[in-house]
């Protein structure tokens, strides 16, 4: 049975707003001038997704999406032959299509793909760049423009799920956080349309959040549940309850931290 998978395939064309907080620009570049593999880290909703748009659209490459998952194979990224009008026909996956075009291919949580994507990557992550398409007896050479990026949340490994260091030490590694306080409420703020005092309240309220990792919560408030709060506030829904649909109940299900996450906003707000 073929698993579906979910990709984004575009061209970006206008600037993407991305607000850098140290290095990663700088050292993202770099990488590409230098045919280095980009592996990102970080928690949930921080960034990772947007840097890599916005990358994209600083170097004019396309970018590919790809969001992992537990069913994704081999065959999901590089392709297989399907049946079309009765006769047989090959369909390029997405990490062929980037390297046919010289594209950013980007697998979005790569420790939730099977074990076997790795067979994939690996050659062409290092100095080979070149992906072996088995089922036609092709090797690709990947172009210069071509760029490799994964992403992963360390806050959710395990001896499950984990990367290999044979994988790893393919990549240069760029480690994201959330931003520091006045950096985050601008984001919130050019996200959403929010005034600025309110988007100060909602990154007071992430940063306690984010402190009861472990303490009750897997993770603490993003900045996409943030800015999620902000857009409902700005279309006239009343913070407390925008607060409590956007941020409190998408972090927990547990009825008691629940209503300690609505006492705490009910304190900001």
């Amino acid at each position: 049975m073929t698993s579906v998978i979910r990709t984004e395939e575009y061209l970006v064309e206008q600037e993407p707003f991305y607000l850098p907080s140290g290095r990663e620009v700088e050292l993202f570049e770099a990488a590409y001038r230098n045919l280095i593999p980009v592996l990102l880290k970080g928690p949930t909703g921080c960034g990772k997704t947007r840097f890599m748009e916005y990358m994209a659209w600083k170097l004019h490459r396309p970018l590919i999406t790809v969001s992992c998952h537990d069913d994704l194979t081999a065959s999901d990224l590089v392709g297989r032959y399907l049946v079309q009008g009765g006769e047989t026909v090959w369909m390029d996956g997405p990490l062929t299509k980037a390297v046919r075009v010289g594209g950013i291919c980007y697998l979005d949580e790569i420790v939730e793909a099977r074990k076997d994507t790795t067979v994939v990557i690996h050659p062409l992550a290092d100095d080979r760049r070149i992906l072996p398409i088995e089922k036609r007896g092709e090797i690709l050479k990947a172009p210069p423009e071509f760029l490799l990026g994964i992403s992963y949340n360390p806050g959710y490994q395990s001896v499950m799920k984990d990367i290999k260091q044979s994988t790893r030490q393919r990549f240069l590694a760029l480690e994201f956080s959330y931003p520091e306080k006045g950096r985050e409420a601008a984001i919130v703020e050019r996200e959403s349309g929010i005034d600025l005092r309110i988007a100060m309240c909602l990154v007071s309220l992430a940063e306690k959040t984010r402190n009861l990792k472990d303490r009750g919560l897997v993770e603490g408030a993003s900045t996409r549940l943030l800015i999620h709060a902000a857009r409902l506030i700005s279309s006239g829904i009343d913070p407390v309850a925008a607060c409590i649909a956007a941020v409190a109940a998408p972090l927990t299900d547990d009825h008691e931290m629940l209503e300690a996450l609505t006492e705490l906003i009910r304190s900001i707000f």
